[in-house]
């Protein structure tokens, strides 16, 4: 058939009677057949992955006071729990480390799907069942292990109980609300908690990360009643006064203006600490300002970049950022990002790391996407065997990944700067600016 000329429907296409006995089977029953033959084999290979994920687990067992087991996260503020709920076995940390390299996973990631795959099979036995035999999807069996996590024992064997035979049809609202039943049931006292605890999970945050070139954040949280509606009524006030002074904007756009407005008027302010005995002021909390930090270049000034988000951004916002009243410009040199300018100090200077930082956006380990900016900076080479506190000697490191490294558990070296070749148990990768890539082979890459 010639693809360039022939129609997209074919309007002339027989009955569904007369197909039906027996015309020739059309491209779209093909088609049909071939996408459930391959759901068919993608459901297979899902299955065994984590068939083969709770052996391997069971192979990696540690006891409790070894103090080896990986934990649920280390973002900065290690919960110390395990990867499972109780009742399921203490899976090695740095074994979980080498599996998530092979995984293609950063180390969270990592850690969050082991652990969902050990919960299902060693506290979930009935929906495991299921799982194994195809009758529950592997994705929702994984979500609903990973909110029973955090329950008792008993716990987890109720909602299993409860949600096995409905597995591959209830929804979310329903899990919320069984997870929740189950722990009042069986551990009334934690669900009290829980529910005292829940003021404590407020935030506020700023996601700068998606900052793309159209120049704006996507801002969410959760807040205290009260202070939700003091926040509510402080914008509405300030966007109703920015339409009354002329600015032409929609209402929504206004209430956006004025939260950066109540912003830079808070950081404008000194604050005064008082005692609250005496009523004197004990000290002085200057005002500050934010320092955003914009590359542009003068060859191609197509489009800039923030610093802060590592996105690009358009000229046009530039300038209008630059015009804000009360902004200060600073115009700093181009950094050479491939300069040595080594110390003998171990100490690594202010100057070297930021060079480290912008050369290496995040964790030199395979796959991992932490920010250079909240990781160690490891000498490749150690300082104690000569090698110089240098750039191309320094490689950021989270504090997981650094570990595993130290332990010995993992080797690597850089080739150039910014270009890393890893060696494990499970395999070898290349870390370079494009990515991680998997070598699948036992001789080093070339230098």
């Amino acid at each position: 058939m010639d693809l360039g000329t022939a129609p997209i429907f074919d309007l002339t296409a027989a009955p569904a009677d007369e197909a039906a006995e027996g015309a020739p089977v059309s491209r779209s029953q093909e088609l049909l057949a071939e996408i459930r033959a391959n759901r068919t084999m993608l459901l297979d290979c899902q299955i065994n992955e984590v068939r083969q994920i709770a052996e391997w687990a069971a192979e990696h067992v540690v006891s409790e006071e070894s103090g080896d087991a990986a934990t649920l996260t280390e973002r900065g503020l290690d919960t110390g729990l395990p990867v499972a709920g109780p009742g399921a076995p203490l899976v090695s940390d740095f074994a979980v480390m080498e599996l998530t390299a092979l995984l293609g996973r950063s180390l969270d990631s990592g850690r969050s799907y082991i652990g969902q795959v050990v919960e299902l099979a060693y506290r979930l036995p009935k929906t495991w069942a299921r799982v194994l035999e195809g009758r529950a999807p592997v994705w929702k069996a994984l979500r609903v292990a990973d909110a029973t996590r955090t329950l008792p024992f008993d716990a987890a064997g109720f909602v299993d109980r409860h949600l096995a035979p409905f597995a591959h049809g209830i929804t979310w609202a329903q899990v919320d609300r069984l997870v929740e039943e189950a722990l009042v049931r069986f551990d009334p006292a934690a669900a009290e908690e829980k529910r005292r605890v829940a003021q404590d999970h407020r935030h506020f945050d700023i996601d700068l990360q998606q900052t793309g070139y159209h120049g704006t954040a996507h801002v969410s949280g959760v807040l205290d009643a009260a202070d939700a509606l003091d926040l509510e009524h402080a914008i509405s006030r300030r966007a109703k006064v920015l339409g009354q002074l002329g600015c032409e904007e929609t209402l929504d756009v206004r209430r956006s203006i004025a939260a950066g407005e109540l912003a830079r008027h808070d950081l404008s302010l000194d604050l005064d600490i008082a005692d609250p005995a005496t009523g004197e002021t004990t000290r002085t909390v200057p005002g500050r300002k934010v320092e955003l930090v914009l590359h542009v270049s003068a060859a191609d000034q197509t489009v800039g970049r923030i610093g802060n988000t590592r996105t690009p951004i358009a000229p046009e916002q530039i300038k209008t950022w630059i015009r804000t009243p009360g902004t200060t410009v600073i115009i700093r040199p181009v950094l050479d990002l491939a300069g040595h300018q080594p110390v003998d100090s171990y100490e690594i200077p202010d100057r070297i790391r930021r060079q480290v930082t912008l050369r290496d956006h995040h964790c030199a380990f395979p796959h991992c996407t932490k920010p250079a900016e909240s990781c160690d900076l490891d000498h490749v080479v150690p300082h104690r065997e000569g090698a110089s506190t240098c750039p191309c000697n320094l490689a950021p490191l989270c504090r997981g990944h650094h570990r595993l490294k130290t332990a010995g558990r993992m080797t690597y070296r850089s080739l150039t700067p910014g270009t890393y070749h890893w060696t494990g148990p499970s395999g070898q990768w290349l870390v370079d600016p494009t990515g991680t890539h998997d070598l699948h082979a036992t001789d080093p890459p070339d230098q």
